[in-house]
């Protein structure tokens, strides 16, 4: 019963969430001219990509009652990498399996800090997030590197026939897939489990430091996947790429029903999430707004669905 009652609960979040993004993109088409133009709907997607994907990986982390501000860092790092690696020769196929295989070690570095020395979450991907992205100002001294491969920028330039961008079909077939993992499997029932509560999941024998270390490697997974297209759609590793994107991966979860408290989240409410701030980004600079002004836009977004996401919980108890 209480099975359906959140299956219920989650849908009609989604729902809400998806009249939010319907009466955006009514609002903007109202107000510009080139809103609902197919150049820039693709525009909106592409660009949107990047993020659902950190998103994704966020909501993974949320879910098991966690948190990752290293995400922005590592979509930086794994650019750097998988540039590194090309520039030095590698060929395209290995350069890119470094780099996840180095977003995957980051996800356990942060995994390490959390379950083994004890550190809380927040503080842990806090300071991750300073030395991830120090590390990798020290290494490019600032500069960013340009002139990658035609034969990696087309995974986040290039187009199926002619006009479907490949990022987007990367985000659809990723998000099926985690999607799938955290509804169906064990792995998804017990990350939600545990954060629904920790100390009952450990006292009903599931194993809960190894599921937050898998779960931190395979969101840094997915983190290094988004910051090689990033990397391959500007054709450019910068060393300040994903600057935020920790912010707006957080947004989109809570605006999609993620509970920060945890045992909540879903990975279609994330992509929803995910789109209503790209479209708000892009409708208001279509309508010429101050790009500052913009961000102070975002913010109210992400408060009032924090706001909101309190005043749900409230009323249940």
């Amino acid at each position: 019963m209480d099975v359906k009652f959140n299956k219920k609960e989650r849908n009609t979040q989604i729902l809400f969430t998806l009249m939010g993004l319907l009466i955006l993109c009514i609002f903007f088409s109202i107000t510009t001219e080139s809103f609902l133009t197919q150049r820039n709907l693709l525009n909106i997607a592409t660009q949107t990509s990047v993020a659902v994907i950190v998103a994704i990986a966020e909501t993974y982390i949320i879910a098991s009652g966690c948190i990752d501000l290293s995400v922005g860092s590592g979509v930086a790092f794994s650019g750097l990498i998988a540039a590194t690696a090309m520039k030095a020769g590698m060929p395209v196929p290995l350069a890119m399996l470094l780099a996840l295989m180095t977003g995957m070690m980051l996800g356990a570095v942060n995994a390490f800090v959390i379950t083994v020395l004890g550190i809380v979450p927040f503080i842990a991907t806090l300071g991750t997030n300073s030395i991830f992205r120090g590390i990798v100002l020290v290494i490019m001294d600032g500069v960013p590197m340009s002139g990658l491969k035609s034969e990696f920028t087309w995974i986040g330039s290039g187009k199926l026939f002619g006009w479907l961008p490949w990022a987007v079909i990367f985000m659809a077939v990723i998000a099926v897939v985690m999607a799938v993992l955290l509804k169906k499997s064990k792995f998804g029932r017990y990350v939600y489990a545990i954060g629904s509560n920790e100390q009952a999941a450990f006292l009903s024998g599931i194993p809960v430091k190894k599921i937050k270390v898998m779960n931190y490697i395979i969101s840094g997974a997915l983190v290094a996947f988004a910051g090689m297209l990033l990397a391959a759609r500007v054709s450019s590793a910068a060393p300040t790429a994903g600057e935020l994107y920790e912010t707006n991966a957080i947004a989109a979860s809570v605006i999609g029903g993620a509970s920060l408290t945890g045992g909540k989240g879903s990975i279609a409410g994330t992509i929803v999430g995910a789109f209503i701030i790209g479209v708000l980004s892009n409708g208001l600079n279509l309508i010429g707004l101050n790009y500052f002004w913009q961000q102070v836009a975002i913010g109210v977004v992400i408060i009032a669905a924090v706001f909101l996401e309190v005043v749900r919980e409230r009323l249940k108890k």
